[in-house]
């Protein structure tokens, strides 16, 4: 776990996040080692890592607000919430006053060999997201290359992937961080279906434009 400005941060491995302070965000839960009661789960797109109905199960309740990239939306069923909100890149909404900014997320050189495709196109929408609680922002990006969009964005904290193959290998991660220029950089993306510890580690080496905190699963 680690702590910023009162707003704690634990990585539950590969993209997964909670944000605690005061309350409870969820991001992309997928293959948790304990249930995770969440007051907002956030879900980037709808790849089985990310849009876990199994995991949604184990964070969701009758309280929780939902917030989805739209391409989920009609695959959320079977699962206990409050309320599903599907988003675009570019929207925001504000629940319980946390402010949620959903943003580009797409590849542009990760190809699909059997389809010839990206892995993740821009034009399917699939999202990163912009927090902020109490005017502490973090920015998970999803599963993401090195994007336009990405350029200044200035957060508090950055959640990037390092693993390659499907996203920004541990280099790539360090041009992203330069550019969208952060205070402090956690890497994910690793150890579960792609990538190991030694591109986190070789990240957090070549890394020189801010703070790197390497999380330990749990």
């Amino acid at each position: 776990m680690f702590e910023y400005k009162g707003i704690k941060i634990r990585w539950h491995g590969h993209d997964t996040f909670s944000l605690e302070k005061g309350l409870t965000i969820c991001i992309d839960p997928y293959k948790l080692s304990r249930p995770i009661p969440a007051d907002i789960v956030l879900i980037s797109h709808n790849h089985f890592d990310h849009l876990s109905l199994e995991d949604l199960k184990n964070t969701s309740s009758s309280d929780t607000v939902i917030i989805a990239a739209k391409e989920c939306v009609s695959q959320i069923s079977k699962v206990t919430y409050g309320e599903l909100i599907g988003i675009l890149p570019g929207q925001e909404k504000v629940v319980n006053n946390v402010k949620i900014k959903a943003v580009h997320a797409y590849n542009i050189d990760k190809i699909n060999p059997d389809t010839s495709k990206p892995f993740h196109p821009k034009e399917d929408n699939k999202i990163g997201f912009i927090v902020n609680i109490e005017n502490i922002s973090i920015y998970h990006t999803g599963d993401s290359d090195l994007i336009p969009e990405m350029t200044d964005l200035q957060p508090d904290i950055l959640l990037v992937p390092v693993s390659g193959t499907y996203v920004m290998t541990a280099k790539e991660a360090v041009k992203a961080t330069e550019k969208i220029k952060p205070k402090i950089a956690i890497p994910m993306h690793y150890g579960t279906i792609v990538g190991s510890e030694v591109d986190a580690k070789e990240f957090k080496a070549m890394v020189k434009s801010c703070e790197v905190q390497i999380l330990t699963k749990e």
